[in-house]
């Protein structure tokens, strides 16, 4: 069980019969009144973010959410397939629940697969790729102003904006969590 009063960022626990986990929290203690923790809480399961205040002596029980390395194999339509390296068992997973950042994930690659009492319900690609660039337009010298950028598509078939000195044929890395190019790899 946590107390209200002792959430920090990360926690995650069980309310409602939902788990959920705290992006953002302030302890208040008004002039007048009893004390209370005003929160920014996201539903770890739909995604959704809501604000809410608790009293510091709510208690909530604590929810263990289950992070586990698999590798990425393939798809099959709507079904996207993760292999656990340990026990070499597969596990398919609907699109639905895949994140948009999972576009830069190509066959072959270590994810992290969360689960929550066996229900999965996320995949954390991981946080820098490196992809090669199959189709970009040539740059042209002397178009150039400020950090001047083209679109590129990579091998996975994800589009993202790349400086004009990239070329098709190179490989970059990208940082998924935010989909932008990092650097020549």
């Amino acid at each position: 069980m946590i107390s209200a009063g002792d959430f920090r960022n990360g926690v995650t626990f069980e309310m409602d019969g939902n788990v959920v986990s705290i992006l953002e929290f302030q302890h208040v203690k008004p002039g007048k009144g009893a004390a209370f923790v005003r929160t920014k809480i996201r539903n770890v399961m739909t995604g959704s973010v809501i604000e809410k205040t608790f009293n510091p002596n709510d208690k909530y029980p604590t929810a263990y959410i289950e992070r586990k390395e698999m590798q990425y194999l393939y798809n099959d339509g709507d079904l996207y397939y993760f292999m656990d390296p340990e026990s070499f068992e597969q596990i398919p997973i609907n699109k639905t629940i895949l994140s948009d950042s999972f576009k830069f994930v190509k066959e072959n690659m270590d994810c992290k697969v969360l689960s929550y009492k066996g229900n999965v319900f996320g995949v954390e690609p991981p946080n820098f790729v490196e992809l090669q660039i199959t189709k970009t337009d040539p740059g042209f010298k002397g178009d150039t102003a400020t950090n001047a950028t083209k679109p590129a598509t990579v091998e996975t078939g994800a589009e993202i904006k790349v400086p004009l000195f990239i070329d098709e044929g190179e490989m970059i890395r990208i940082d998924t969590r935010t989909g932008e190019y990092m650097e020549r790899a």
